[in-house]
């Protein structure tokens, strides 16, 4: 697969990108959820510099996908517990039966 170029804005900045053809969409909604944490963060007026405000809205994103990893191991964690509990029930259940 050959790779094209995609036109992103960010920040009222146009970025052209390569992109394999079947990445062109997940990378569009990207660069509008940077787009939108940057707007949130230059908004705040807290942050100055458009370096500086990317790096901010990195951290965050970085952060909540730790965040969602760490949540969704932990539900894999407490599922594989249930199972098992599961499989130790099973076969007294088995036995009455």
């Amino acid at each position: 697969m050959s790779a094209q170029t995609v036109n992103l804005t960010i920040l009222d900045k146009e970025y052209r990108v390569a992109s394999p053809p079947e990445a062109e969409e997940g990378l569009k909604t990207a660069a509008r959820l940077l787009n939108e944490r940057m707007k949130q963060i230059k908004a705040s007026g807290r942050v100055l510099g458009t370096e500086r405000i990317a790096v901010m809205a990195a951290l965050n994103l970085i952060y909540e996908l730790m965040n969602e990893g760490q949540s969704a191991a932990l539900h894999d964690e407490a599922i594989q517990t249930m199972i098992s509990k599961i499989d130790a029930v099973l076969p007294q259940v088995n036995a009455q039966d």
